[in-house]
């Protein structure tokens, strides 16, 4: 598998990290924006991100560049995994690409580790855990660990509606009247005092890695949209996908589906310890979970107009046929607060 990576790759490791015998042992599950490859080498497991050939935004390159700074400004901070090597010459593998160490966890989606209770219990666990890193992540001190020029916080959520909402204007593949609507509402409803902090970008259970002996998180993963803005957008995507949902099925449907079963803790619970971690208000979570919908929705049009224009062809990409209305509709119900 991608044998033709293994002569280009070792020889690079070795002059640079001083690792040896690198080659690519298999290709990771999960995430569609970066390729996720296991390496076996002589000091033992490594992982390398590196961008795909197409990609969703023309920025999407620069996204590998991203997690790797942040990455080694978290290190202590937070559990995550540690940078090996950063590349960004093209005469290497032809795009860049980013080492980090291997962790041992699992990738939860619709079931538990064969190791867990199968129990709400275990969902509670996970739930409680995952909302305790969001807040350690959220209450780290961004400019002391060297992030002071990773972005521009001012007008953050407004910056992020404008952008995608003019992005799918310019293109648009499909009749979506709830994506320019719900952009306006959101335009109208925008708070006027939002914290700032480092944010994930894109945090829910399938973006971490959970211990595979018991329900407790060992690494939060898929740093590539990491930015300085507004935390609670972060808390209001990981909710958005927990616990019932207000379309069935609902978009994405797979995604923190273990979370979708009687006795899990609520969503109001959740905010609320994340509320008592960091400080921070949770009045306005009607907006938060609208914008965590529609801006999930309108990013990810963009794959679906790759699908359309016949440059991807994969399940993911087809499945958001689907996937993209529903998640507008859950963004409308999100609006009116039925969540």
């Amino acid at each position: 598998m991608m044998e033709h990576l293994n002569a280009p790759l070792a020889s690079w490791m070795a002059e640079h990290t001083g690792i040896t015998g690198a080659k690519v042992a298999r290709a990771l599950s999960g995430g569609n924006s970066n390729l996720t490859l296991l390496l076996d080498t002589d000091s033992g497991p490594l992982v390398l991100r590196t961008p795909p050939e197409n990609a969703i935004s023309a920025t999407a390159h620069r996204g590998i560049e991203r997690e790797a700074t942040v990455l080694r400004a978290i290190k202590g901070y937070v559990k995550a995994p540690e940078v090996i090597g950063w590349c960004d010459d093209p005469a290497v593998l032809g795009r860049p690409f980013l080492l980090v160490s291997h962790v041992d966890g699992i990738a939860i989606t619709d079931t538990l580790p064969p190791a867990y209770p199968d129990t709400a219990t275990s969902v509670n666990r996970l739930g409680e855990d995952l909302v305790d890193e969001l807040a350690a992540i959220h209450k780290l001190p961004w400019r002391k660990v060297g992030l002071e020029k990773f972005g521009n916080p001012d007008n953050f959520l407004e910056r992020q509606i404008t952008r995608w909402r003019d992005a799918r204007a310019q293109a648009p593949v499909r009749d979506l009247p709830r994506l320019a609507e719900l952009a306006e509402w959101l335009l109208a409803n925008l708070p006027s005092d939002g914290p700032v902090g480092l944010i994930h970008g894109d945090f829910h259970i399938d973006n971490t890695l959970a211990r595979p002996d018991r329900p407790e998180l060992a690494a939060v993963i898929d740093w590539e949209l990491a930015a300085i803005g507004d935390p609670t957008a972060d808390l209001g995507l990981f909710l958005m996908f927990w616990g019932p949902r207000a379309v069935d099925p609902p978009g994405f449907r797979r995604l923190q589906a273990v979370t979708r079963r009687s006795g899990v803790v609520s969503r109001r619970a959740l905010a609320e310890r994340w509320s008592a971690a960091t400080g921070f208000s949770v009045a306005k979570l009607d907006f938060y979970l609208c914008f965590a919908f529609w801006r999930l929705a309108a990013i990810v049009e963009g794959a679906y107009a790759l699908y359309c224009e016949g440059k991807v062809d994969t399940e993911y990409a087809r499945g958001l046929e689907y996937d993209v209305p529903a998640l507008l509709a859950e963004a409308e119900a999100a609006a009116k607060g039925h969540w």
